[in-house]
């Protein structure tokens, strides 16, 4: 059975098309999982709202907890990390990682920061040798996972190659993080024009509804049972 992790990063709660100033991520995000389930009912989804309900901020409690050697961990550590474990549980527990999250200001929503803050974590995603010359092992490689980032930007051409692409941080930094730990392979579509609107708006929101459409169907192609992924 094949399980999904649903993450939102937006400040808007509902969602475009239905709700008054809804998100145009969250509407990308609940397709991909809407079609995934329409034809793969069995599929197990994680639902993590990090718009709405953002992860706690790294301060100086979680450093001194996720360093410290086992035998010198409390119980104070321990409940520090506790939201930590959860959202890296969740991880480890999917297959196909749909990330709706719009672009801020050329990067990421401060909810989604700390959620990628609270995954990255020696020990639990990534072990680190300092005496290596390659010092990283990313623990989530230990089987294949995919992330879909479903994004949805104010302005326009910020794709790469895209005129506008370097003021848009936010598909390559969730590369990164999410590479660091293991999981490669990364899907992304995008809306744009929210900032124009009319018709170029409405010619992209319908672009990036066909191409969610087409890629649920490939990737279920590919985590289909009794083939790998």
């Amino acid at each position: 059975m094949t399980t999904l992790l649903h993450l939102d990063a937006s400040a808007r709660p509902g969602l475009a098309g239905i709700d008054p100033h809804g998100s145009h991520s969250r509407a990308l995000s609940a397709r991909f999982v809407e079609r995934w389930r329409r034809t793969r009912p069995g599929t197990r989804v994680l639902r993590r709202d990090v718009g709405l309900s953002p992860p706690a901020p790294v301060d100086h409690a979680w450093i001194a907890a996720a360093f410290a050697a086992p035998a010198d961990t409390d119980p104070a550590m321990r409940d520090r990390l506790a939201e930590s474990d959860r959202l890296i549980d969740e991880l480890f527990a999917a297959d196909v990682v749909v990330i709706g999250t719009p672009l801020y200001n050329f990067g990421m929503p401060v909810p989604l920061k700390a959620w990628v803050d609270a995954v990255i974590r020696v020990g639990r995603t990534v072990d680190i040798d300092p005496h290596s010359a390659d010092p990283y092992t990313p623990l989530l490689a230990d089987r294949p996972r995919t992330a879909v980032v479903l994004a949805a930007r104010g302005g326009h051409d910020q794709s790469p190659g895209g005129a506008c692409a370097h003021m848009n941080h936010l598909e390559a930094q969730l590369r990164t993080a999410l590479g660091f730990i293991g999981i490669d392979d990364v899907r992304e579509i995008a809306i744009e024009y929210q900032e124009v609107g009319g018709a170029r708006l409405a010619a992209s929101v319908a672009a990036a509804q066909r191409e969610v459409d087409t890629l649920v169907d490939a990737l279920q192609a590919a985590h289909a049972p009794g083939r790998a992924a």
